[in-house]
């Protein structure tokens, strides 16, 4: 007679190698995850960013970007501060601190299941040699009528992303914006070569 199935001494082993995979693999799961959060992050604020400029030219007034800290990282609400380490953010004419759920704010975003998964730093830094530095704490940058930034002297010009832990090797993300109003991604990290595109 042929034999249907498995055996349960088969069927342990099975499991067995299984677990044992799953457990191998769990660390970079984990980085991953958290590098696909911070890439997330940084293209929610790039795209932030970008639609703050193009509110200014479209309505003819300044129209401001803020980075925002709230309660509840999935939730848009009043608790929300204006804040220099916040993945969340808000675009309007004047600042929606405390107000960003009742106040008229033009566009917003929590910063969702990025909220703890992801460390953001915004800054505004004088050294245009240095790309990599963050400089001191900005919470907001000002577009005027024509896109271009009109707060230069306290505008974010730098945004770095990064993940939660400092011993985990995760990608690493800045956003730079420039006095012209045009923001760009790239990567801080020393290791990423010179002649790579990527690199900042």
């Amino acid at each position: 007679m042929r034999s249907r199935g498995f055996t349960l001494v088969e069927m342990a082993v099975t499991l067995a190698v299984l677990a044992l995979l799953l457990m191998m693999a769990m660390p970079s799961i984990g980085t991953w995850m958290s590098n696909t959060r911070i890439r997330n992050t940084a293209e929610a604020l790039q795209s932030g960013l970008q639609a703050a400029r193009l509110e200014a030219v479209r309505r003819n007034e300044s129209v401001s970007f803020y980075l925002l800290s709230l309660t509840s990282p999935s939730t848009m609400d009043d608790s929300c501060a204006l804040s220099a380490s916040g993945a969340s953010w808000a675009i309007n004419t004047s600042s929606p601190a405390g107000k960003c759920k009742s106040g008229s704010v033009l566009a917003s975003r929590a910063a969702g299941d990025a909220g703890g998964s992801v460390r953001v730093s915004a800054g505004h830094s004088s050294d245009n040699t240095n790309k990599t530095t963050v400089g001191d704490s900005a919470t907001t940058v000002t577009f005027n009528s024509f896109g271009r930034v009109s707060n230069i002297d306290a505008a974010i010009n730098r945004l770095r992303v990064t993940g939660p832990a400092d011993d985990v090797n995760y990608v690493d993300l800045m956003l730079i914006v420039d006095s012209g109003g045009s923001v760009r991604m790239c990567d801080p990290r020393a290791s990423i070569a010179d002649t790579d595109p990527r690199k900042c």
